[in-house]
Formats: C-alpha cells, sequence, structure tokens
C-alpha cells in the first residue's frame, strides 16, 4: 500500500436508548414478539401523524455537544423517500440539509499511542427500519423465496453520525468507533449494543495515489456488525480497489455488502444519490428551533467524557494507561471500577481485578450471561490476598463462583476450603512428597538451575489443590533444596 492512500469515512448509526419511539407512544426494547410494538403511526397507516420525541432530542444535543458540534438554531425534518418493504410509509423520517448538529471533532488515541483528531461533519435525528429476515440459507434477498418483517424497530430514534474522511486505516477506524462508544457510554444516551444492532456502521472508503489531494470514487460498505468486522471488511475492500486500480480496472461507485463467512465485500447495488431520494421538508413537523439557555444547560450538565476520565485514573491512581483505557471503554468495568473505590480498595489492584480476571470471564459467557460480580466481591478479594488468608490462584476461584453464584467472597472461600495453608507442618509434608516426586527437577535446582523452582512450587500449590501459602511454599522448597 506504499504507493496508495487509504481514505474512510464513517457513517454510524445509534438506536437511542428511550422508552418511547421518535415519533409515537410504542415502547423500545430488543426481544419482544415481532410485531407487537407497534401502533398506526410506526406503521405508516393513512392520516396518522407523527409527534417528535423530546427526550430524544435532548439526547442528540447532548451528543451534538459531546463532539464539540454546533448546534443549529433552526433544523428541519424531511422525507426521505424509498420504496422498501422495512419502511412502511414507504418514506423516513430524518433530516437533511439542515441537520440539528454541525462540525465537531472525535479525538482518538490510536493503537500507536498517538492521538488524531477525526472530524464530524454533522450529527442528525432520523426513525429506524424495520427488520427483514430473509428465508435463505445465507440470509440474503439474493437467495431467498420469502421473507419476514418486523416492524418492532421502525420509529426507534436513530442517531446518525457522519464523520469527515479523515480515517486512513481499518486501525483508525477501530479506534475512532471504540471512542465514540466510549463517549456513547458515558453520556447514557444508548446502550451501543452492536451485536444487538443499536450500534451500526457504514464504512465509505476510497484509494488515492499517495500525496495526492483528489479523492478517489468511494465504495459503501455495510453489514458490518462488530469493530473486528469492520476492521476485516475495510482491509479486504483496500486490497481489492488496490488490485483493481492496478490492472487499470475503474472503481465503481457502489454499496457493497460485507459477508463475515466469506471475509469478502460483495456488490449490493449502485450507490444513491442524495435526489434518488426525492427529499422534501416534513409537512407534519415543525422546525426545531432549539432554546440557547436549554443547550446552554445540556452542556452544563455533560459527564465527564472518555479522554478525561483516562487522564485521572492516570493522575490520581497511577494506572497504567493501556488500564486506564480498558477501563474507560467498558461502562460496566468503570462503573464497578468507580464503586471499589468508594470501598477504599486499592485501585491498582481493583483495576487488574476488573480489566483482566473478571474481563475474562465476561468474554467467555457472552454478553447475556449474568456477572452478579460486585464491587464488594472485589474488595474482598483484593483485601483477602493481601492478607494472605488466600492465594492468588484461589482468588481466581472464588471470583469465578461468585460470577455465577453471586455468593459472598468469605462464603465461598469457606465452602471451597480455599484458605492459604500456612501451617508448617501440613505444608513441609506437601513439599517433601513434591521433592521426592521430582528429584530430577531437584537435582537440577541443586545443579544452579535456579529457575526450576517456579516448576516446583506450581506443584506444591498443584498438591494442595490451590490453597498453599505460594511465599512460605517457596522457602520451605529452597530450605529443603539447599539444607
Amino acid at each position: 500500500m506504499a504507493e496508495w492512500e487509504t481514505v474512510i469515512g464513517l457513517e454510524c448509526h445509534v438506536e437511542l436508548s428511550t422508552q418511547t419511539k421518535m415519533f409515537c407512544g410504542c415502547r423500545v426494547g430488543f426481544g419482544a414478539q415481532p410485531n407487537t410494538d407497534v401502533c398506526p403511526v410506526c406503521l405508516g397507516h393513512p392520516g396518522s401523524l407523527p409527534v417528535p420525541n423530546e427526550e430524544a432530542i435532548r439526547r442528540i444535543v447532548t451528543i451534538g455537544l459531546a463532539l464539540d458540534c454546533r448546534i443549529a438554531p433552526h433544523s428541519l425534518f424531511h422525507r426521505k423517500n424509498y420504496f422498501y418493504p422495512d419502511m412502511p410509509k414507504n418514506f423516513q423520517i430524518s433530516q437533511f440539509d439542515l441537520p440539528i448538529c454541525v462540525g465537531g471533532h472525535l479525538d482518538v488515541e490510536l493503537p500507536n499511542g498517538a492521538t488524531k483528531r477525526v472530524g464530524i461533519t454533522r450529527v442528525h435525528m432520523e426513525e429506524d427500519t424495520g427488520k427483514t429476515t430473509h428465508g435463505s440459507a445465507s440470509g440474503r434477498i439474493h437467495d431467498a423465496d420469502s421473507a419476514l418483517i418486523d416492524y418492532n424497530r421502525a420509529g426507534t430514534p436513530l442517531v446518525e453520525c457522519v464523520s469527515e474522511p479523515d480515517i486512513r486505516s481499518p486501525e483508525q477506524a477501530g479506534a475512532y468507533i471504540r471512542e465514540l462508544r466510549a463517549t456513547l457510554e458515558a453520556l447514557d444516551v444508548s446502550d451501543v449494543r452492536m451485536e444487538e444492532g443499536s450500534l451500526r456502521c457504514d464504512a465509505n472508503v476510497s484509494l488515492r495515489p499517495a500525496g495526492t489531494e483528489p479523492l478517489g470514487t468511494k465504495v459503501e460498505i455495510k453489514n458490518m456488525n462488530s469493530i473486528r468486522s469492520l476492521e476485516r471488511a475495510l482491509t479486504y475492500e483496500m486490497a481489492r480497489q488496490q488490485t483493481a486500480l492496478e490492472n487499470g480496472e475503474a472503481i465503481v461507485q457502489e454499496t457493497r455488502h460485507w459477508d463475515e463467512d466469506a471475509g469478502a465485500t460483495k456488490s449490493m447495488r449502485s450507490k444513491e444519490e442524495a435526489f434518488d431520494y426525492r427529499y422534501f421538508p416534513e409537512p407534519d413537523i415543525p422546525p426545531l428551533d432549539p432554546d440557547l439557555a436549554w443547550v446552554e444547560d445540556l452542556r452544563a450538565a455533560l459527564p465527564e467524557l472518555p479522554p478525561a476520565r483516562r487522564e485521572r485514573y492516570v493522575r490520581a491512581f497511577d494506572l497504567k494507561p493501556m488500564v486506564a483505557d480498558v477501563l474507560v471503554g467498558d461502562r460496566v468495568s468503570s462503573a464497578l471500577f468507580e464503586e471499589t473505590l468508594v470501598l477504599g480498595t486499592d485501585p491498582r489492584l481493583a483495576a487488574n481485578w476488573i480489566t483482566q480476571d473478571l474481563a475474562g470471564l465476561r468474554n467467555k459467557a457472552g454478553a447475556q450471561a449474568p456477572n452478579l460480580v460486585t464491587a464488594r466481591h472485589v474488595a474482598d478479594l483484593v483485601a483477602l490476598v493481601a492478607a494472605d488468608t488466600i492465594s492468588g490462584q484461589g482468588a481466581k476461584q472464588a471470583l469465578e463462583d461468585a460470577f455465577v453464584t453471586g455468593d459472598a467472597i468469605a462464603g465461598i472461600v469457606e465452602r471451597r476450603g480455599l484458605t492459604q495453608v500456612s501451617d508448617t507442618g501440613a505444608l513441609g509434608a506437601i513439599v517433601d512428597r513434591v521433592l521426592s516426586e521430582n528429584a530430577e527437577v531437584a537435582e537440577q535446582f541443586r545443579g544452579g538451575k535456579h529457575e526450576v523452582i517456579g516448576f516446583l512450587v506450581g506443584q506444591v500449590m498443584k498438591g494442595s489443590r490451590g490453597s498453599a501459602n505460594p511465599k512460605l511454599a517457596q522457602e520451605f522448597l529452597c530450605e529443603r533444596l539447599n539444607g
């Protein structure tokens, strides 16, 4: 890619976690029976009239302020006309040339430690569509002989955040989405669960000769339901376009579908232009003219945003930047960490348990698994390990138990017999047995290969089912081996 520069812009759609839909009183949620959260308004029945959701407007203005956007003193809703079965009105209420939030930026920490400013073109409000499930093995319309439509999602408040084409690699794109997601979580405006579709991303990508200014022909990529999918799709599309350009082929402006199983983008349709949608002002909704004092009240009420929280964690608690980044990037972890601080727990030890062991359990169990670990569990683990009451291995076992049962740590330790064995007689017997069973390793230590002590300590821990005091175990081993 040395001779080519990649230009990427991202369009992120964020479902707001309001109680009701954008223009009616139907419930917003995930997982309800199909077509049960619907009414004449979101089903597009003739004569039904939309009424804007005040809370949704408050939330999009809050998002705009957090992204340093200018809040437009006058904005309009438009009708975006298109004929797909997932939008029963045959038009979508959206915003066109007068969005509510204009300009702005998001500062993104890149994997190499540098910071990149990505411009925000606009943040506008619209309503979401329904969900179509195609009756085919691939789930795509081209292979289907039937389709099922669920209108529960139709009308859900949807914010579209459009970036400038400032992103230059898949890694930068991933970092941008992570930072945007962390910002939205901090604002508490959406649950931003990509696996449930409440955060969706489309990417516009093009290539141009390195060092030149004119943009190449862009291709839009859809159907990326994770950050990993986004990075994979962009990597594939960059290579596809480079091969085409170097073979003298023209890039077609089109919309392409990311096929996760095939690991490839596939052509869907030619790219629409704005005039294809025949935008015109929504006649049933008056203009939005937000009061300046109201906007300033929202600005003053903004919570601590990710950059400030990272800086505080590093400065106040001496956390490593990488640990602070992991905490800030996950709302559950950050809230749990803050709660442990209230309990007086050592910040660095609490952060390590939350970002390493607990995060591993959560990742393994999946997003829908119960996580019953509280700040009190973390605080008790830290205290028991510090007091040498339980070993690090025993603490891991107790955490695994608490993750599923929610039982108090003290009760788990007692029930599972995790208290460290510090009794010299019992521990000495285990050490003698380990040395007898590993005589060859013991001779290696006596011959100067002292690094094998770690293996022997591990055998003592295994023999005690994790309950031995590892410090005492090593002292006993060294005493026997050097005696």
